[in-house]
């Protein structure tokens, strides 16, 4: 019996052997067709799909593409930041501007008002936004943080009762899923951020598997599970795929993908490991791995995929609009345009042309009151403040993140 499994399990590696080829390229279309039968994607596969050559890209973009539309047409699900508390975190994670021992000259408040974060969340609304994330630092909430982020919740909901509400507030502790879900929630954000392979050199504060855990209370409360990746901070393709499978094995909802955004002042500063390619051979990995599941081009697509965003809607069916936590967005009114541009519509607004949409955002800015400059911007390259757009960043085209100041805990208009 032994022997007939393993000669069982060469004659598959063999005949996945053959259908990549002999230089370890992938027939895209041929996969993709197979994942949407209902293959399972291998690891092997994985593993050519990220080491796809330039020039085959665009054909394993189109490929992967099909299971796109298949699950969602052409539409774009537009979600929508609030930054409920910003800084002040005790956490380690390399990565993250809010860390603890960050020198990152970010906006640091505590909580928002619960009015204040219902008005934020109401104009990510009308810019198109059918889900508002609602997001606080730290490793996890107290029972007061949580009371306070239900009351945000049901005062937005009376508001705007079509509307979704995601929460992102760190590690749960027993029972406060359960009263999230009780007050409106209708999803959780919780990433698994990179492979448990490489969890320790990211974080020492708390580990892999807390988050695993978190997700799974999340699950079990009723709550939509959302959990992603930041790409790009050192990961091998191995663990690349390590970490995509981990998600798959999670079967969350929806699946953020974040290109790490290097601030100045954190440990990971000045670390570029992606090119715009490469961003798509990764958004196209998650989509063969999880055909059916929303995933969403989140932080430092701006500045990693550049002009190829609108490409990389074909694979990826949702985004978030204008900022970020801690750093300025592309202009909200050119995401819709960019989505118009591209054939999409917005979800929930499939009657408009996206362009409408950002019309009107573009009528209501005209309409505002012109807003003093804040105080340290500039219109050279070192201002920490401006816009995402401008092109300010180091030789070699990779875009600067630029610090958010306008939004949430600012007197500024948001970018929505």
């Amino acid at each position: 019996m032994t022997t007939s499994k393993a000669n069982t399990n060469t004659i598959d590696r063999d005949q996945e052997s053959d259908r990549i080829g002999g230089q370890g390229v992938l027939d895209a279309t041929e996969l993709a067709a197979r994942v949407s039968a209902g293959h399972r994607l291998t690891a092997t596969e994985a593993l050519a799909v990220l080491g796809t050559p330039d020039e085959a890209t665009f054909a394993l973009i189109a490929a992967a593409g099909t299971l796109r539309r298949k699950h969602f047409g052409n539409s774009v699900k537009v979600n929508y930041l609030v930054n409920l508390k910003s800084g002040l975190c005790p956490e380690d994670c390399t990565y993250c501007s809010q860390r603890l021992g960050s020198k990152a000259e970010i906006l640091k408040y505590t909580w928002l008002k619960p009015e204040e974060a219902v008005r934020q969340a109401g104009l990510g609304v009308a810019g198109g936004a059918s889900r508002v994330c609602m997001v606080a630092s730290g490793k996890g909430p107290t029972d007061r943080d949580v009371d306070r982020v239900a009351t945000m919740v049901e005062q937005l909901k009376d508001e705007n009762p079509q509307i979704e509400v995601c929460a992102c507030l760190g590690i749960l502790k027993d029972g406060q899923a359960d009263r999230l879900k009780a007050a409106g929630v209708d999803a959780y954000n919780h990433n698994l951020n990179t492979a448990e392979s490489l969890y320790p050199e990211i974080c020492s504060t708390h580990t892999f598997a807390e988050r695993v855990d978190t997700v799974g209370q999340a699950k079990d409360a009723g709550l939509s599970p959302c959990s992603g990746l930041i790409v790009g901070m050192g990961e091998s393709l191995e663990q690349l795929v390590e970490a995509v499978f981990a998600l798959r094995d999670l079967d969350a909802d929806s699946i953020p993908v974040n290109f790490l955004m290097p601030f100045d002042g954190t440990p990971l500063a000045g670390t570029w490991n992606l090119t715009p390619m490469a961003c798509l051979r990764i958004l196209a990995l998650v989509r063969l791995a999880c055909p059916a599941t929303e995933l969403r081009m989140a932080a430092g697509r701006e500045i990693h995929l550049r002009s190829l965003q609108s490409t990389a809607l074909a694979v990826a069916n949702s985004l978030f609009l204008g900022d970020y936590l801690t750093s300025e967005g592309q202009d909200a009114r050119r995401d819709l345009e960019m989505i118009s541009d591209a054939g999409y519509v917005v979800l929930g607004r499939e009657d408009i042309d996206p362009a409408q949409l950002a019309a009107r955002l573009r009528h209501r800015a005209d309409e505002a009151p012109a807003q003093p400059e804040a105080p340290g911007c500039g219109s050279g390259c070192g201002s920490a403040c401006g816009s995402a757009t401008q092109g300010c960043g180091p030789a070699g085209g990779h875009g600067e993140p630029v610090l958010r100041r306008r939004g949430a805990g600012t007197p500024e208009s948001p970018n929505a």
